[in-house]
């Protein structure tokens, strides 16, 4: 028998895939702890009671959350390192950062449940949420963009690099209506400047780096 969370991602306008729809949103704007089951069901437009029959308590709903966050992730790498192949290191990085551009402006919400994953307020959420495991990612991305040969040997350097990327997205997405309104830019503005603003400075830099570090390993 499928489960919630299979019935929700099947069919997103079932009442499953609507309150699941909702969630998301709630708990990306408001946190675990901010967001109650009474919230979500107001937003949907149903009962109290409805809310539990689909979904149970909200532990249950906001680790089918996670689950979905985790799966969109894991998907969009596997995509982006199937396009990227065997393609030059700035092709490759162009491409990386156009789709996750679109992925996260498209669905934002997944840079805060990112984030508060791993600030402290993540202590208080409950014990049987799915972790999500951004240091996996990171090696893998690490490893689609040719930074590293191999996924076992990833040094702290070129982590804190691919991170560099990872919060300066989550930045511009997270920042968007107040950076919009300085920038006076409408939204399909503004995510093509960002996109032109990331791949302007972080294409050189990792172009540059890569250089320097095969310029060494010929030396040596």
């Amino acid at each position: 028998m499928a489960s919630p969370l299979e019935k929700a991602r099947k069919d997103p306008a079932s009442m499953k895939g609507r309150i699941l729809e909702s969630a998301t949103r709630l708990f990306g704007q408001n946190g675990y702890q901010g967001t109650t089951t009474r919230m979500i069901a107001k937003d949907v437009g149903i009962d109290i009671s409805t809310l539990y029959y689909h979904w149970g308590e909200k532990a249950d709903l906001y680790e089918a959350v996670m689950i979905c966050i985790k799966e969109d992730l894991r998907n969009l790498l596997v995509e982006i390192e199937t396009i990227i192949k065997g393609k030059p290191l700035s092709t490759r990085l162009e491409i990386a950062i156009n789709m996750c551009c679109d992925f996260y402006f498209d669905y934002p919400e997944s840079t805060s449940l990112v984030l508060s994953h791993y600030n402290s307020d993540a202590l208080s959420q409950p014990d049987k949420s799915v972790k999500l495991d951004i240091a996996d990612a990171i090696t893998d991305i690490a490893f689609s963009m040719g930074l590293v040969p191999h996924k076992s040997n990833v040094s702290l350097q070129v982590k804190m690099k691919v991170m560099a990327v990872i919060l300066s997205l989550f930045s511009f997405i997270a920042g968007e209506k107040h950076i919009r309104q300085m920038l006076g830019a409408d939204n399909q503005e503004y995510r093509e400047v960002v996109k032109e603003t990331l791949r302007f400075i972080l294409i050189p830099a990792f172009i540059q780096d890569n250089r320097q570090n095969k310029d060494l390993s010929t030396d040596s």
